[in-house]
């Protein structure tokens, strides 16, 4: 059974097989352009400061 995965960077439709060699990228432009993004900080997680995003009782702040 061929496993089909939606690039990241496109949404383009591709066959996930050893024979693509930028997956899970269709292409190495698709593959460069979320390279990019990464280098310049895109992706991002943000950081909770537990010193003042949580109260006395160990709750979560709003």
């Amino acid at each position: 059974m061929t496993t089909f995965v939606n690039c990241p960077t496109c949404g383009s439709k591709l066959e996930w097989t050893e024979k693509n060699r930028f997956r899970p990228f269709c292409s190495e432009r698709c593959k460069q352009i979320d390279l990019g993004a990464w280098a310049a900080e895109k992706y991002v997680i943000p950081a909770v400061d537990p010193a003042e995003d949580i109260d006395d009782d160990g709750k979560l702040q709003p």
